[in-house]
């Protein structure tokens, strides 16, 4: 894993997806191989970001507009670029993201009906020349999703099957468009498998 030094990964999927669980794993074999790393987490991972995560996340009665939404995500993700993830990077450590962009292409574009060309036209903005080498996205239809998840759902996972079945179709957009920098794994399968999906694909791009 020597050649991971420098790199950033997001790791991505739908609600419900496994994408936590693998990235966890992944963390733990990258600590024990001793790479110098930096986890971080969307919406989050700075002081002003966790507030952000609050608002977004949080359960309430309020109403948020899909741009309001969108927005208050790339606000959360400009202090993250900007505090810890290039920095990181010019330190040649390995960063490690549960979330980035394709959230939003996924999530508030092909889901929430924002137009793609307007999220990356913040995106730039945002994250100037900060992108990831590689986005994994996790794979699972939307039952299998919805058998992983916890009853006591935030604001995006309450969306309902048909929001997440547009998600899912998002991701498989995104990497049928870039298949160089994103790169879809079956996350139905048992951990296990998924895990080693993973190396094999870390092999493949990242050695």
């Amino acid at each position: 894993m020597s050649g991971l030094a420098g790199r950033f990964l997001v790791f991505e999927g739908p609600d419900g997806s496994g994408k936590s669980t693998q990235m966890a794993r992944f963390i733990d074999l990258a600590e024990r191989q001793r790479l110098a790393m930096c986890e971080v987490r969307e919406p989050g991972g700075t002081h002003v970001g966790e507030q952000i995560r609050q608002c977004l996340l949080g359960h309430s009665d309020e109403d948020m507009g899909v741009l309001c939404e969108m927005l208050l995500y790339m606000a959360s993700r400009a202090q993250l670029v900007e505090q810890r993830i290039a920095p990181a990077l010019a330190r040649r450590e390995l960063v490690v993201a549960d979330r980035f962009v394709a959230s939003t292409l996924a999530y508030q574009g092909a889901a929430g009906g924002i137009a793609r060309e307007d999220i990356l036209a913040v995106a730039r903005i945002v994250c100037r020349q900060t992108s990831p080498d590689l986005t994994i996205v996790f794979d699972v239809d939307e039952r299998t999703a919805a058998s992983r998840l916890s009853p006591l759902l935030d604001r995006m996972e309450a969306k309902g099957s048909a929001f997440h079945a547009r998600v899912r179709e998002g991701y498989h957009t995104l990497a049928s468009e870039d298949p160089e920098h994103v790169a879809i794994i079956d996350g139905a399968k048992d951990p296990d498998t998924v895990f080693e999906s993973l190396l094999a694909l870390l092999r493949e791009r990242l050695a």
